[in-house]
């Protein structure tokens, strides 16, 4: 797969992947930015606000039909963070050319209905319609309302919005419904054209097209965005060591049967230069998978929790752990994940653990080469943190982990935050 990255015009980088194995090609464009708390409610509506229509297309009906020209494209909006940026806008799929009657692609329309989509929505007055941007806050309003009833998803959230509460990756988890209902189409306009002045324009393109055709379909679709002054001021705000000494700790109740344990790492010096594949695979070997140290302890050995796993933010630099416990196991259950992880820190993985864990993880990101969409995703997570790692090299980079620098990451990691979930005594409720 050739890869090929250019600045194309002031503050636009379009990168291309070039491959041929792909029956759909597929372009991201989007708009980065950094999380705030003042614009957190009002970026997430954006896409989707301008999703409903365009100047040549002002419905969705008509945007729908256009698609239908397109052999059956697709253009979905993108909201979504690396670390604590932002980004904003829409990807599409299409067919490629070699596939379609007399061999023309569908790449200079579906990038040129992207461009429509971020750059001429349907507006009155030059401002976003009404109609639209009320729609789409009580779309987000009532989301937010039915995400509390999943508890665990629930719960992570809390986790990370307690635990980062003075960071900007606070402004990632969106609680208030009402804030979503208060944003105003005015206000909701200004902002939006404050991000196209000022936003640096991610393009990502993978598919069979030369570079030159995707270069000149960019240009057409997007050489009129207007720009101002480019901020370019951007990033991840990354703290190495806990907040306090000792952990910091939450508990709330809810009509709950089955408590929701959730704890936070900071994953310490390793972030000073961040192994994305050490990373893998270390979450891997704790708690990543079904077969983990983790889940092994926990729920195997000792039935202390209905569920155990654990994530990592490999960009802000954190790591999260996830269970389902019953309240009277609390104190033991805490106590046990951190035995997990201290153990591993202290003895390093078995010889199957980690071969297991750098199978898996090597398996995955291979897979990732197969589908164009996955592609651009770790492609634009790339861009956003300054690398250049395929998936495959990421791949055999997860090949050659040791089992000493899995148990480094361990020993690093600080506790900073613990949040318990957890129904009133005697509470009959669904978990």
């Amino acid at each position: 797969m050739d890869f090929r990255r250019e600045e194309i015009m002031p503050g636009v980088f379009l990168s291309a992947l070039r491959a041929e194995r792909f029956k759909t090609g597929a372009m991201c464009a989007v708009l980065l930015t950094q999380l705030e708390r003042g614009h957190a409610y009002m970026d997430s509506l954006i896409p989707s606000v301008l999703r409903r229509g365009t100047v040549r297309y002002p419905d969705m009906a008509s945007v729908t039909r256009r698609l239908e020209e397109l052999y059956g494209a697709a253009a979905v909006p993108v909201s979504l963070r690396v670390g604590e940026v932002r980004a904003l806008g829409f990807y599409a799929s299409f067919p490629e050319g070699r596939y379609l009657p007399g061999g023309r692609g569908e790449l200079a329309d579906a990038a040129s209905l992207l461009g429509e989509l971020l750059c001429a929505p349907n507006t009155r007055g030059g401002l976003l319609l009404p109609d639209y941007v009320n729609s789409e806050k009580h779309k987000l309003a009532e989301k937010i309302r039915a995400a509390k009833n999943n508890r665990e998803s629930y719960a992570m959230g809390r986790l990370i919005e307690l635990m980062c509460s003075c960071e900007d990756l606070g402004a990632a988890i969106l609680s208030d419904p009402e804030e979503a209902e208060a944003v105003y189409y005015t206000k909701l306009t200004r902002r939006y054209r404050q991000l196209l002045a000022e936003s640096p324009l991610e393009i990502v393109y993978c598919g069979a097209e030369d570079f030159a055709d995707v270069r000149g379909a960019a240009l057409a679709a997007f050489g009129g965005i207007p720009r101002g002054e480019l901020n370019f001021e951007i990033g991840t705000d990354v703290r190495m060591n806990a907040v306090e000494a000792e952990p910091r700790r939450f508990f709330e109740t809810m009509d709950v049967r089955q408590g929701k344990l959730c704890m936070g790492w900071r994953l310490g010096e390793c972030m000073e230069e961040p192994d994305f594949a050490a990373l893998r695979v270390f979450n891997a070997v704790y708690g990543g998978t079904a077969s983990s140290r983790l889940f092994r302890q926990l729920r195997e050995e000792r039935s202390l929790c209905y569920y155990a796993s654990s994530g990592i933010d490999d960009v802000k630099g954190l790591m999260y752990v996830a269970s389902g416990i019953d309240k009277a196991n609390y104190a033991e259950a805490e106590a046990g994940i951190r035995s997990a992880l201290e153990s591993l820190g202290r003895d390093g993985p078995a010889e199957d653990e980690l071969a297991a864990a750098k199978e898996y993880c090597a398996s995955a990101l291979r897979l990732m080469s197969d589908d164009p969409v996955e592609l651009l995703l770790h492609t634009l997570k790339m861009n956003a943190v300054g690398e250049e790692i395929a998936p495959d090299e990421l791949a055999a980079a997860c090949e050659y982990v040791t089992a000493e620098e899995v148990a480094a990451i361990a020993r690093g990691c600080e506790l900073d935050a613990v949040y318990f979930l957890s129904g009133e005594d005697g509470e009959e409720a669904e978990a």
